[in-house]
């Protein structure tokens, strides 16, 4: 297994450290894992523009976990026929926050390809977007 040092000069298991970060809020971890998308980003394109790193950075936010688990006990409940009423209207409005997230990164996709002057389908191959 893969180990990683850290500051202190102690190597760990990565899978220590996946313990570690399993222990995170789902704040902390959805903080965790826009700065190793950033990392990611930067790695594969150190020398990239400022304007083109701050639309892979916004490329590569999602929505917050918590939204998404909600949506999917909602959704659950839809399948099972108990929603709510009240709860109808959160599985709407949720739904409504996912696909406006999901325009946005379409947009800065689409912007980025434009800045790379490809076509949008060759830029979400080149980032390994499906």
């Amino acid at each position: 297994m893969p180990k990683v040092q850290v500051t202190s000069q102690n190597e760990i298991d990565v899978d220590d450290m996946l313990k570690g970060v399993a222990q995170l809020q789902n704040s902390e971890l959805d903080q965790f894992v826009e700065e190793v998308v950033a990392l990611r980003a930067q790695r594969k394109a150190p020398n990239l523009p400022n304007s083109e790193v701050e639309l892979l950075q916004k490329i590569g936010q999602g929505v917050p976990s918590e939204v998404r688990i909600r949506l999917a006990e909602l959704k659950i409940k839809l399948h099972e026929e108990t929603l709510t009423p009240g709860e109808q209207v959160e599985l709407i409005e949720l739904t409504d926050q996912i696909e406006q997230a999901d325009a946005g990164r379409l947009d800065n996709l689409i912007l980025l390809a434009q800045l790379r002057n490809v076509s949008l389908d060759m830029l979400m191959e080149q980032l390994d977007i499906r």
